[in-house]
């Protein structure tokens, strides 16, 4: 075995030392995306994979750069924004995308985008008849 080899061999186990946390990060992670417009949490997250829900967010973190709370919120948010786009109601789109309650997920809506739903979508509409337009 080369030098190269055994260099190799030794960063590739200092890199991937755990497989099985990267592997519960992924789950977790597919799992936010397969079913984000349904009630997940914490608890519920950490069942799945087996593992403690503290260790979950700190792997979680430290993997993605966001808890699975941010993350989902994300996921949703982005959701909401193709729900708008293809003109479902604002209220549709809160609970088709996962959300509780309108009020919350407005403000959530305009502190990730800038922008409340209504006049995200308002925009929207008016980009795609100047579009046509040309």
């Amino acid at each position: 075995m080369t030098f190269y080899e055994k260099e190799i061999i030794r960063i590739n186990g200092i890199i991937y030392s755990n497989q099985e946390q990267i592997e519960t990060v992924i789950g977790v992670r597919s799992y936010i995306d397969n079913n984000s417009d349904t009630d997940l949490n914490l608890d519920l997250l950490s069942h799945l994979r087996f593992v403690s829900k503290f260790h979950l967010l700190r792997l979680f973190k430290k993997h993605y750069g966001l808890t699975p709370r941010q993350y989902l919120i994300d996921k949703r948010i982005e959701k909401s924004k193709e729900q708008l786009r293809i003109g479902m109601s604002v209220t549709e789109t809160c609970f088709a995308v996962g959300f509780e309650s309108v009020g919350s997920f407005s403000s959530l809506f305009k502190a990730k985008t800038g922008k409340s739903p209504s006049e995200f979508q308002k925009e929207q509409f008016s980009r795609c008849i100047l579009n046509s337009e040309s």
